[in-house]
């Protein structure tokens, strides 16, 4: 299945989420100053908050190391008009995802997506190396939605 077909305007996505309770998500790759090799990614998934009202979880972090430069919850009026112009796929999501490494929520939610993806490579089932709990990466070296990440 194409993953072109599937995929949603913000609004599309958010109408998608209220109405069917559950999410969406748009990612987007970081990467290294030869602007060739992707280093992580930035994920924005649309959820439902509290109420009738969507929200955007954003985490970002390096690819291959379970600490997040972030992971925060933006509400309607934080959301960039970057974010906004993204395209979504609708999939489900389970909280206990957002503490895998980036790669491996990414595959999750494709996984989840019913998007057929034979070229993604199975990062649930390879070797990981974890940081401490408490370590986090700088959030210049991941970047901030609607800011250019490093070297960019």
């Amino acid at each position: 299945m194409d993953t072109a077909d599937q995929r949603l305007s913000f609004e599309q996505a958010v109408a998608y989420v209220l109405e069917c309770g559950q999410c969406a998500f748009a990612a987007v790759p970081v990467f290294a100053d030869d602007g060739e090799t992707a280093e992580g990614a930035r994920v924005f998934i649309i959820e439902r908050g509290a109420g009738v009202r969507a929200r955007v979880r954003f985490l970002a972090g390096p690819f291959f190391s379970a600490a997040l430069a972030a992971d925060e919850i933006l509400e309607d009026d934080q959301i960039p008009d970057r974010v906004r112009l993204l395209q979504f796929l609708p999939s489900s999501c389970h909280e206990d995802w957002y503490s895998d490494q980036i790669q491996v929520l990414i595959g999750k939610l494709m996984q989840a997506s019913h998007v057929l993806a034979p070229e993604m490579p199975d990062y649930v089932g390879m070797p990981t190396r974890a940081a401490a709990p408490e370590v986090s990466f700088p959030i210049s070296m991941i970047g901030r939605p609607g800011t250019p990440a490093k070297g960019r």
